[in-house]
């Protein structure tokens, strides 16, 4: 029987309930399909820092790196721990350290699920580059409290990363229905977009068989909410691919679909699967966050796993439960509600 070794990171607010409600979907539909998921959880978070000054150990990457993936809840309680010492802290160290290049975030309507615009066919993959641009954490800040402070962020795109994204979205592109949108700001950005514009003429050439569109970032958002019915795949850079991904996420719904994987390609270190929607520290411990983002991020880590029929099963399960109403408006049905009816459709 095959057996995978799942770290679990609940981290902070929310995070702890729908991590929780995710390992009781993934635990049945393991038992159902004849495998098994061995848990094994962390304390890290902005508690934890509070506690040791560290947002996890540090050999903690070490420690990760025998799993064979990580199931992420939640980082972040900003009344207590600025954002940039949480996110710096755990989050974007992992997805560096096991090389999570490839940030995959699916957009469509749930059945049941009632989106703010009249388009209710569009089915959007946008893929971020997640390891470098203009989240590498180039830069710093000199003359600090004075007139003449300055800070510097520097973004940084190599070739070897920059060619990597837009290969693993060509890819998805020839899995799904041949187009690629490439998202730049290269009238504005004329070294760094004209780089990456550069990079998917070039890479074009070896995919003849996707038709290839490149967008400006402005004009793509503009495109995702007056035609998303017209796009397949979007490729973009870390930060125009997070930006991008909020407004998908608005686009089905909200962020309680908003599920997410962090992709190693070479599965040379575990990759990362969580929701997007934050730790939501308004309704953390009331019970009705929505888990359904994180168990779609749990069925995209089955079928990484290679489990693809149980992720199937899962994706069928909450589909039913959205169908019927259930986890469609926001505070109506409890998080221990929502997973009980995503479990009753798997069984």
């Amino acid at each position: 029987m095959k057996s995978y070794s799942i770290a679990l990171i609940p981290g902070d607010g929310i995070g702890r309930d729908v991590t929780d409600a995710t390992w009781t979907v993934l635990e049945t539909v393991a038992k159902q399909s004849g495998f098994v998921l061995t848990g094994t959880e962390f304390p890290w978070s902005c508690r934890f820092f509070k506690e040791t000054g560290r947002m996890m150990p540090e050999d903690g990457i070490e420690t990760l790196h025998g799993f064979n993936a990580i199931l992420f809840g939640a980082v972040g309680w900003p009344a207590e721990v600025p954002d940039f010492v949480s996110l710096h802290g755990l989050l974007l160290p992992i997805r560096k350290a096991f090389v999570q290049y490839a940030n995959i975030r699916p957009h469509r309507l749930l059945p049941g699920v009632t989106g703010p615009l009249r388009a209710e066919n569009f089915d959007i993959l946008c893929i971020r580059e997640n390891t470098e641009g203009e989240y590498s954490g180039a830069g710093g800040r000199v003359h600090q409290g004075t007139l003449d402070e300055v800070a510097v962020e520097t973004s940084i795109f190599t070739r070897a990363g920059v060619e990597r994204i837009l290969r693993f979205g060509f890819e998805q592109a020839r899995t799904r229905r041949g187009k690629l949108a490439s998202v730049t700001k290269s009238n504005a950005q004329k070294y760094s977009m004209v780089f990456w514009d550069e990079i998917t003429r070039k890479l074009s050439a070896d995919y003849p068989d996707v038709d290839v569109t490149t967008y400006h970032v402005d004009a793509l958002a503009a495109r995702m909410i007056m035609a998303p019915q017209s796009l397949d795949v979007v490729v973009a850079s870390n930060l125009f691919g997070d930006i991008l991904t909020d407004i998908g996420a608005a686009i089905q719904g909200g962020l309680g679909y908003a599920a997410s994987a962090n992709i190693n390609p070479d599965r040379s270190a575990p990759s990362m699967f969580e929701p997007v929607h934050g730790s939501a520290p308004d309704i953390a411990h009331l019970g009705i966050a929505n888990p359904i983002a994180a168990i779609w991020s749990g069925a995209m880590m089955l079928d990484h796993l290679g489990e693809t029929a149980a992720a199937g099963r899962v994706m069928k399960a909450i589909e039913a439960t959205t169908a019927r109403g259930i986890g469609t408006t926001a505070g109506k049905d409890s998080t221990d509600a929502i997973t009980a009816a995503v479990v009753a459709a798997l069984n």
